[in-house]
């Protein structure tokens, strides 16, 4: 009885010692990882995660304008309608369903979202960063194949529901860029610089949706005089437009299916903090990792009474459900504004032809949209998460609130709307388009991370499903409520954003380091 007291003494001691040691381990190589210099493996991180958001902002956005020449060339003629103030095209009645199918089409990729999002963030965490990333290109470049050759069938589906399809399952795989990018771009980072990084990993949407309008104007120049001949050549037009998303994801899969595991994965969820140690070591020398570390037995399991355990406590909640309806507010605004871009530059007469209306987009992207992503990327670090996000909300909403209350007068004025639209576009990115998506990176523990983010993510695209399906459609008839509708939520959003704490120049560990117990 006596020796047995002894070895269960012993046992616990010796328990209680690898643990000391484990710990300090730990500490020693985030304190590296947290404390390195900016090099080359954070570079390369960023480029390759960046590119994925290239092509997944690419894909989802040049979708807008592919679809106006689609309704022309399958379904006849624009109608035109004309009024005392201007002229303007509209093809949303010359096919079957009218706008309602037309908000699918532009939210069926946000279904795709949410679901990707949720599946691939849970992966993420149950199975490895490393085991995960990579599969999400492999399904964008399929469906994006499967797109650029979507047609009618003979006895069935027609063109517009087969594009659905793919567009769908074409949304699941950038849905699940979203939690893995920003999960691995996170826990690479050092404290320094990590907001820094986060945000320009998803700055890349900008140049994605920029550079999908220049393809437009590219292709529809060069094509010009054929389209002139035969309308029906706007059919290559948004082929080709579509087919150029896949060039990023092809030029960067064999590095996201190279990349290594995760210090703090390995560390948190694998439980050995000497592989941890030693794969810092290498990532800040930018040397390979050698081995796969998923391959090592996890001392720790996920589960959902963990998560449970974790988020009962009001503490911890209160940020998942700041995360979640601070981006399910923005999404609502910002899918259902962007997806319909066309449509509001056509309520203001801007595009008689395509040409306009992607000239419009570039406008919009190079005045607005893209400063506004790299005015964050540069600030992140001195201004912080929240400042950056409560400035915003405000600015969006009352850039709303005036397109709203003077719509009859600033929609017969271009020069007018364009610049507070593009005001807004600029406030969207440097604001919470961006820190939405930075703030879930961190803030979560590592064995919980890529899940609450793909939840937090999901939720956006709950809203941006609501945006373009709810209420997009009435864009057209009913423009006043739409914008007021956007207002009143972007504003509920800045008022969420107390939920949320300030992230930046903290560790991972200091902002959820009781979940890692």
């Amino acid at each position: 009885m006596r020796l047995s007291k002894i070895r269960t003494r012993s046992s616990r001691t010796s328990t209680i010692f690898d643990a000391k040691c484990m710990a300090q381990n730990k500490a020693k190589a985030f304190a590296h990882l947290d404390e390195g210099k900016l090099g080359w493996f954070h570079i390369k991180t960023v480029m390759i995660a960046g590119a994925g958001f290239f092509s997944d902002a690419y894909d989802i956005f040049v979708i807008s304008q592919a679809l106006p020449m689609i309704y022309q060339v399958y379904f006849g003629q624009p109608q035109i309608v004309k009024t005392p103030q201007n002229v303007k095209v509209d093809f949303v009645d010359n096919y079957p369903n009218g706008v309602h199918f037309d908000a699918w089409l532009k939210a069926s990729t946000n279904w795709g979202n949410l679901i990707g999002q949720i599946t691939f963030g849970i992966a993420g965490d149950s199975h490895g960063r490393k085991a995960v990333y990579g599969l999400e290109l492999m399904v964008i470049i399929v469906c994006t194949i499967g797109s650029i050759l979507t047609g009618n069938m003979v006895h069935g589906a027609n063109i517009l529901q087969v594009l659905s399809f793919w567009r769908f399952i074409l949304g699941i795989g950038i849905g699940g860029d979203y939690p893995m990018s920003a999960v691995i771009t996170s826990e690479f980072a050092n404290v320094r610089y990590r907001g820094m990084m986060l945000a320009a990993v998803f700055a890349m949407q900008g140049i994605g949706i920029l550079i999908g309008s220049a393809v437009y104007v590219a292709t529809l120049t060069a094509m010009k005089e054929t389209i002139q001949n035969d309308y029906t050549a706007l059919d290559v037009v948004w082929r080709v437009a579509i087919g150029f998303g896949i060039v990023p994801a092809l030029l960067v899969i064999y590095f996201r299916f190279t990349m290594p595991e995760t210090p703090r994965y390995t560390a948190d969820v694998v439980g050995d903090a000497e592989i941890a140690a030693r794969d810092v070591e290498l990532a800040l020398q930018g040397k390979a990792v050698i081995g796969n570390n998923n391959a090592l037995k996890k001392n720790k399991v996920n589960k959902v009474s963990d998560f449970g355990t974790y988020f009962s406590k009001w503490k911890n909640m209160k940020i998942l459900i700041g995360t979640a309806y601070t981006w399910f507010a923005l999404d609502v605004a910002w899918y259902g504004l962007s997806l319909n871009q066309s449509t509001v530059l056509n309520l203001i007469n801007f595009n008689d032809i395509f040409y306009q209306t992607a000239v419009g987009n570039i406008i919009i992207a190079c005045a607005g949209t893209v400063p506004g992503y790299w005015f964050t990327v540069f600030l992140i670090e001195k201004l912080g998460r929240k400042p950056i996000q409560y400035m915003g909300f405000a600015v969006i909403t009352i850039c709303l609130i005036i397109l709203a209350a003077t719509w009859d007068t600033i929609s017969t004025h271009q020069t007018a709307f364009m610049a507070v639209f593009t005001i807004a576009q600029f406030f969207f990115q440097f604001g919470p388009n961006t820190t939405t998506f930075v703030i879930p990176g961190e803030v979560f523990p590592t064995r919980f991370k890529a899940t609450c983010h793909g939840i937090s993510a999901a939720a956006g695209k709950a809203g941006a499903i609501l945006g373009v399906q709810a209420v997009g459609p009435y864009f057209n008839s009913n423009t006043v409520t739409v914008l007021s509708t956007f207002a009143v939520v972007m504003a509920t959003g800045g008022l969420a954003t107390i939920l949320l704490p300030e992230t930046a120049g903290k560790t991972l560990e200091e902002l959820n380091g009781d979940g890692e117990e």
